[in-house]
């Protein structure tokens, strides 16, 4: 019963890069250009409900299994749990203030959600360190190849067909050679064709826009 676990990694480095420039794309924008707030809010979202997402799928597909099989270190688990909680209270935060700097590109709400996005990072940093180094190495001695699956399946089955074209460009973006074969793999051949033809020139058009 031994799974490989390198998509979660993939999956962790986007949220460190976007988590990072999210703080960065906001803290350059103009005071007052509504125009250029409302294309970062946007990105924000796709960003928010990637994550979202993700962590659902751990909740209730991840955490379950592990602590039915797990006896000393299901400390490791319920720590994963409370870390989840942290996050969803920095995005409470957040989903406050993306509207409020979304509306009126204002100065002090702009610094208002750089802040706010400052303690998400740091909160989900701490997070994902903590699971690659004690949880993964667990999921893959105690989780079985279709309960892995699932993970990725409550994504799709969760995520609009267009936003989930760009996240899982967002997941290629710095993945390597192999790791871009790897996962190409995985998809059907039909999904592999809507990759190349409409999702990587989406994807792309998507991050000249963002990122300017």
């Amino acid at each position: 019963m031994s799974v490989n676990t390198q998509d979660m990694e993939i999956v962790h480095r986007v949220l460190r890069r976007e988590s990072r420039l999210l703080m960065e794309l906001v803290a350059a924008v103009t005071p007052g250009d509504t125009a250029r707030a409302k294309v970062i809010a946007g990105h924000f979202r796709v960003y928010r409900l990637g994550l979202r997402n993700h962590h659902e799928g751990e909740d209730e597909l991840l955490w379950p299994p592990l602590l039915s099989r797990v006896d000393l270190e299901a400390d490791i688990v319920l720590r994963m749990q409370a870390q989840h909680e942290r996050i969803a209270a920095t995005l409470t935060r957040l989903d406050a203030a993306v509207p409020a700097w979304e509306a009126t590109a204002g100065a002090d709400e702009r610094d208002t959600l750089v802040a706010a996005l400052s303690e998400h990072r740091a909160v989900l940093l701490a997070h994902l360190d903590d699971e690659e180094a004690t949880l993964l190495p667990l999921a893959a001695k105690h989780i079985t190849r279709q309960e892995w699956a699932s993970l990725g399946d409550h994504l799709v089955n969760n995520t609009p067909r267009l936003t989930l074209l760009t996240l899982f460009g967002a997941a290629m973006e710095d993945a390597n050679p192999a790791e871009r074969a790897a996962v190409l793999s995985r998809l059907a051949a039909p999904t592999r064709v809507l990759w190349h033809v409409v999702g990587r020139p989406r994807y792309a058009r998507h991050i000249r826009r963002v990122r300017g």
